[in-house]
């Protein structure tokens, strides 16, 4: 708190030698770079994300208190600049991967802007509404009303149809994933809410120890010192609350043998290759520490390449190939990524095409298969689409990308999906969520297939596209979230890194590099207990979007009451 006060004071002081707008300016600068620097994959720097936002906080003040015109353009503005530029900051590979795919650079800076835009937009909303509410009712109530909508958003920016949690506040302690692990009781959202609290008190306790007229150093008054406390304990109990389930949380054994594979094929070659020669180096990998009781290999998403129709699996070469393999391994079972389809004799789903040859309809699928050594196969069809690449959000309007996101390798608008997670459960009876690439992001998700019986998780994901960036480490942190909130193991296989295991208490034992070929195993402990997250889900996002929505009236409500602004 003491470094952060020198720091705004620096900014401050120099108000007599520059304008309100640009002191304003610098301290959104000063949140945008805070934020960047404590997210991850950037170590140890997590914790200031509970001060990120004081800086912001006070330009908005000063523009709630100043006599300017039009504030409500101003307060907007300014919080555009901060979450552009935090949002541009860490998650810059995105366009990175569009040029990658050989989108020319000026259509790849368009195509960005829909991604960074929305979340942009929202972020700014929520402050914007902050801003509305403190012109009607009590400071405090504007709080709660700024937190709810803050949630809320971020409920909303994973649930409607071109979803992106990534920038959730929670999923900013990944890095320091021994400081969080009560999310096995609130999820990522009890982040986001400690975040906000903790910002909106160190802002407050600044405020009491300087005047509200010329900004500069007062006598501390007893009711600074008491926000000073609340501040600090409501910033320390929270971590010594982790630390202690950290280092007292002690795994039930109940040992598997598991491998995770990472062939290392380019994701932009892999489609030019032989599919029988990638299956016998997948093969290859997973025989070369393969012992006599593994249970699972996890081989990464689309790893079988060819397009397989689910129907006639058995006959496939790609599957006889794998049966074989298994031979030796009398409770072995191999879970990988493939691209699948289905015939229908009608249009079944809404993303069913007709097949003009065969006369079906044709649903494909980014899918996960497991193979055992019996006749029995499980096939699971991935949930959660990647917006663009593997579905066309809003379809109706945005048609005419089509053609630009087909260039990331993906059937834009053309696969299938299912409703829900699903487990695959081999003959030992053992419970796998097969996680595919984009869905490890949802919290709730996945807490949703260890509900239904998952004793560890499986991802698999190709990272490849974004290149050698933050990406594919962010990726990787994030996973290590979803261990804590459902106290399960992690076997994350990625194509070309980063490859890991991940124990219950989120941290990561075993992991590879980049791009190169590996296969790693553990003996990894499953768990069949359930977590309070697991068990009630997002309770604090339904809560904030329940605020969301009361705050949200009574703004509306107060449209018609006091004399409109003009924005």
């Amino acid at each position: 708190n003491m470094h952060l006060c020198r720091m705004l004071k620096r900014v401050i002081n120099k108000k007599s030698h520059s304008s309100p707008v640009k002191q304003n300016q610098l301290l959104a600068l000063l949140s945008a770079f805070i934020l960047w620097l404590a997210w991850p994959p950037t170590p140890l720097t997590s914790p200031i994300l509970l001060v990120a936002l004081v800086p912001l906080l006070l330009a908005v003040e000063h523009v709630i208190q100043s006599d300017q015109a039009k504030k409500g353009a101003k307060v907007f503005w300014l919080c555009a600049l901060v979450f552009f530029l935090w949002n541009a900051a860490c998650t810059y590979w995105i366009f990175n991967s569009f040029l990658s795919s050989g989108m020319p650079v000026v259509i790849a800076a368009l195509v960005i802007l829909l991604p960074f835009g929305t979340a942009t937009l929202f972020m700014t909303s929520c402050f914007w509404l902050y801003y509305r509410l403190r012109r009607m009712t009590t400071k405090i109530w504007s709080y709660i009303g700024l937190i709810c909508f803050w949630i809320g958003y971020e409920f909303l920016y994973q649930s409607w149809d071109a979803p992106f949690p990534w920038m959730n506040l929670g999923n900013g302690f990944a890095q320091s994933h021994q400081l969080v692990q009560w999310y096995e009781y609130t999820g990522v959202y009890g982040g986001t809410l400690w975040v906000l609290i903790a910002n909106i008190l160190i802002f407050e306790t600044y405020k009491s120890f300087t005047s509200s007229k010329d900004i500069e150093p007062v006598k501390m008054e007893r009711g600074g010192v008491r926000l000073l406390y609340a501040s600090v304990l409501f910033v320390s109990i929270p971590m010594l609350i982790s630390l202690v389930l950290y280092f007292s949380y002690q795994e039930k054994s109940n040992p598997a043998n598991v491998v995770v594979v990472q062939p290392n094929v380019d994701p932009y070659m892999k489609y030019t290759l032989n599919p029988i020669m990638q299956i016998q180096n997948l093969i290859h990998l997973s025989d070369s520490i393969g012992q006599a009781n593994t249970e699972y290999f996890i081989w990464p998403e689309t790893a079988i390449p060819d397009f397989s129709n689910e129907d006639a699996i058995r006959s496939n070469i790609n599957y006889v190939a794998i049966r074989s393999f298994l031979n030796k391994y009398k409770n072995g079972n191999v879970v990988s990524g493939i691209e699948s389809y289905v015939l229908y004799d009608c249009a079944k789903t809404y993303t069913a095409r007709l097949d003009t040859i065969s006369g079906k309809y044709a649903d494909s699928f980014n899918a996960a298969i497991q193979i055992e050594n019996s006749a029995d196969v499980q096939f699971y069809h991935k949930s959660k689409l990647v917006p663009g690449v593997e579905t066309l959000p809003f379809a109706s309007v945005l048609g005419f990308l089509k053609p630009v996101f087909a260039k990331l390798g993906g059937a834009t608008g053309r696969y299938g999906k299912q409703e829900r997670a699903s487990v695959f459960y081999s003959q030992s009876g053992i419970g796998v969520a097969p996680v595919i690439c984009y869905e490890s992001i949802w919290g709730g998700y996945v807490a949703d297939y260890v509900k239904q019986g998952a004793q560890f998780i499986a991802i698999m994901t190709n990272d490849g596209w974004w290149g050698n960036t933050s990406g594919k480490n962010q990726h990787l942190e994030y996973a290590k979230l979803r261990a804590i909130e459902t106290r399960r193991w992690v076997a994350r296989s990625a194509n070309t890194g980063i490859s890991a295991f991940i124990n219950q208490r989120g941290d990561v034992v075993k992991q590879s590099q980049w791009w190169v070929s590996a296969a790693l195993k553990e003996d990894i402990n499953l768990n069949d207990q359930l977590t309070f997250y697991v068990q009630h889900g997002d309770y604090i996002a339904y809560a904030g979007w329940f605020g969301c929505g009361l705050f949200g009236m009574i703004l509306f409500i107060g449209v018609f009451r006091k004399k409109k602004e003009v924005f």
